[in-house]
């Protein structure tokens, strides 16, 4: 194993995907179960997603699951990939993180992202419009200053139990979001999906405009996305099927459906515009034997420095999708705990 590699942390962010033939609350349950065998393979930390109205993510609160995996876990650090700031009061979501610091001490994360819901019913349901992204930093300082006593949007508001306690806070590097944690002096989480290249530009523009903080003393990066590992290549690009036709599905017909059996999306007849997206859904990620998921981690890394790399699949076969992070575990070294 390289360097690089066995200097990286490796952990995973689950998004509580459905699956044909199985609901919501299953997913939920799915993803505290998964939570389970993740720590026991020695993954860093387990995040959870926002998501709503979304027919195939059960995953809605944050929180509240986050909270559930956290009781069902011991060790691993637990956190949120991540709540979407513009859609809640900073008050809130800093009681809610208070409370989860509390009860779970030295084990939650605060993942933070500026993403609006993705249609105007969602975002009107939830009471804000596309432009509150736009008060994603001011609600940042905002939020923080609730747990460090320096807060003076609202100066004789006072948020229980968080003040005084100071969980680990990330920014989700949507748009603007590399400068906002660089200037707040927050851990960056960005998608490797959005093309190597900008990523890298995003990272270096980040690391040169960080302000230490509080909360950092020095840029802290984590890269997230799709690593999936198999006997063969092959068998590592099932794994991206269901997800990539969900992808290509929700960009022709306007809905997020759940995740289907491989072999019954490959015997659908698609139109050459979903053939399209569904080979562009499926490129970009890692994914192979060992020897190839090691080539390209390495790669990867060496070129962006990342600190950690923070693991996001999703695919229809559970068995799989656990041995595909049974794998990657074992050829990054994780110091395996449990079954």
């Amino acid at each position: 194993m390289s360097s690089v590699i066995a200097q990286t942390r490796f952990s995973v962010l689950d998004r509580s995907r459905t699956r044909e033939g199985h609901d919501g609350p299953q997913a939920l349950r799915d993803t505290v179960e998964l939570a389970r065998r993740i720590e026991g393979l020695g993954y860093h930390r387990f995040w959870v997603s926002e998501h709503h109205s979304v027919p195939g993510v059960a995953g809605s609160a944050p929180t509240v699951l986050a909270a559930a995996v956290a009781a069902a876990t011991s060790t691993i650090r637990v956190g949120t990939g991540g709540v979407m700031l513009p859609n809640h009061q900073p008050l809130v979501v800093a009681e809610q993180f208070g409370v989860l610091e509390s009860l779970f001490p030295g084990r939650i994360d605060m993942g933070l992202g500026r993403s609006v819901g993705f249609t105007d019913g969602i975002r009107r349901a939830l009471g804000h419009d596309k432009e509150a992204v736009g008060d994603f930093a001011s609600q940042l300082t905002e939020l923080l200053g609730y747990f460090t006593g320096d807060q003076r949007a609202h100066p004789q508001v006072h948020a229980h139990p968080a003040e005084g306690l100071l969980p680990p806070a990330f920014v989700l590097a949507t748009g603007a979001g590399a400068q906002v944690a660089a200037e707040a002096g927050l851990p960056l989480v960005i998608t490797a999906a959005r093309g190597e290249e900008e990523m890298l530009r995003a990272i270096d523009g980040y690391r040169d405009a960080f302000r230490p903080s509080a909360w950092g003393e020095r840029p802290y990066v984590v890269i997230s996305g799709s690593v999936t590992v198999a006997d063969t290549t092959e068998e590592a690009e099932r794994l991206l099927v269901p997800e990539a036709w969900a992808s290509a599905y929700s960009r022709t017909r306007g809905a997020f459906p759940p995740l289907a059996p491989v072999d019954e999306i490959l015997a659908l007849p698609m139109n050459d515009r979903e053939w399209e997206l569904f080979e562009e859904a499926g490129r970009g990620h890692l994914h192979g034997t060992g020897d190839k998921v090691t080539d390209s981690l390495e790669k990867l890394l060496g070129r962006s420095g990342a600190d950690e790399y923070l693991v996001a699949n999703s695919t229809y076969e559970r068995d799989a999708l656990l041995d595909s992070y049974r794998r990657l575990a074992a050829l990054v070294g994780l110091p395996r705990t449990g079954t």
